[in-house]
């Protein structure tokens, strides 16, 4: 009687931990953090009037870190797609202890095979799935800072505060959950460049409501277009459709601004407002969202721009 209770708990508690990971949603851009910032990709962003809380630096990204490692392949080339992997630590942990065997363990294979040496063996089983469902929880633990909104009137969406300056730093650009270290705002960001921030928000979601991978593509850069449509083909996949309408800038300030040989950055807190519905492919129902009702979004985007060409998507981080 004991062995049967301990395999129907080791059952249980495996179908409960791979549901878990099923029912997490992948690195998706709603709520999600990827792309590039250069030198700054593993910093945190500097903080804002529309994003005054510290946000967490970029979690899905190609750009290599200090030790030389990449978090997530190879760094993309100008012009080149580069495909995103998807899926995260805890999806890895899963269908490596799947592939373990440690399911048969539980259900009667393996360790469970030697349930007739008695006790000390019913033990051992025990602590191993105490020990899966103990790391499972610490992972899904972990949510992104939310920062609080900001509110108040603007003239414009931009605001005209300036970022604070800092000296250089001496030591290694890598990995840190701190600021970067250096001048927040050392190239002049114009009313011509604001324009094109706003105007690449709003075309950016527009693109990717409708699914339009062309126009996509011409305002993102290589890596954020891979993240694009690795979405969107999972999207697709599940008989689903996210539409994004009416976005509207409301607020919006320069967190950083900088330069790294020919290639210029912009990291800028956007508070925007949008329709964001999730709708059945064939039938058109609603399955989250309300297309009544705007809801507002506060992220940081990071644009970035080679020589005298356009800015491209670069980036994007919830605050």
């Amino acid at each position: 009687m004991s062995g049967f209770r301990l395999r129907n708990f080791g059952a249980l508690a495996i179908g409960l931990a791979v549901t878990v990971a099923l029912s997490a949603p992948a690195d998706a851009r709603r709520g999600g953090s990827f792309g590039s910032r250069g030198a700054r990709t593993h910093h945190a962003p500097k903080a804002t009037a529309v994003a005054p809380a510290q946000t967490a630096p970029v979690q899905r990204s190609m750009t290599e870190n200090r030790n030389g490692s990449q978090a997530a392949g190879r760094q993309p080339q100008a012009g080149k797609m580069v495909p995103a992997k998807s899926g995260g630590l805890a999806k890895g942990l899963i269908g490596g202890l799947i592939a373990g065997g440690l399911i048969g363990a539980l259900l009667g294979g393996g360790l469970g095979a030697l349930a007739g040496a008695g006790f000390l063996i019913a033990l051992l089983q025990a602590a191993l799935v105490g020990g899966v469902i103990l790391i499972l929880f610490r992972m899904f633990r972990r949510k992104p800072m939310l920062a609080a909104a900001h509110g108040g009137a603007m003239k414009t969406p931009f605001m005209g505060m300036e970022p604070r300056q800092s000296p250089m730093p001496t030591g290694s650009r890598g990995f840190s959950g701190a600021p970067f270290a250096g001048p927040a705002h050392d190239i002049e960001i114009r009313d011509d460049d604001k324009q094109a921030f706003e105007r690449l928000l709003v075309e950016v979601q527009d693109a990717f409501g409708q699914e339009d991978y062309a126009r996509l593509r011409e305002r993102t850069t290589p890596e954020v277009m891979s993240y694009f449509a690795e979405e969107l083909s999972q999207n697709a996949t599940s008989g689903r459709r996210n539409t994004v309408t009416g976005t509207r800038l409301i607020d919006a300030e320069v967190a950083e601004a900088w330069r790294e040989a020919s290639i210029a950055y912009a990291t800028i807190a956007m508070r925007y407002e949008s329709i964001d519905v999730m709708l059945d492919r064939n039938s058109g129902a609603v399955i989250e969202g309300d297309p009544t009702r705007a809801t507002q979004t506060t992220e940081l985007w990071t644009f970035a721009r080679e020589a005298h060409g356009p800015w491209r998507l670069s980036a994007v981080q919830q605050a």
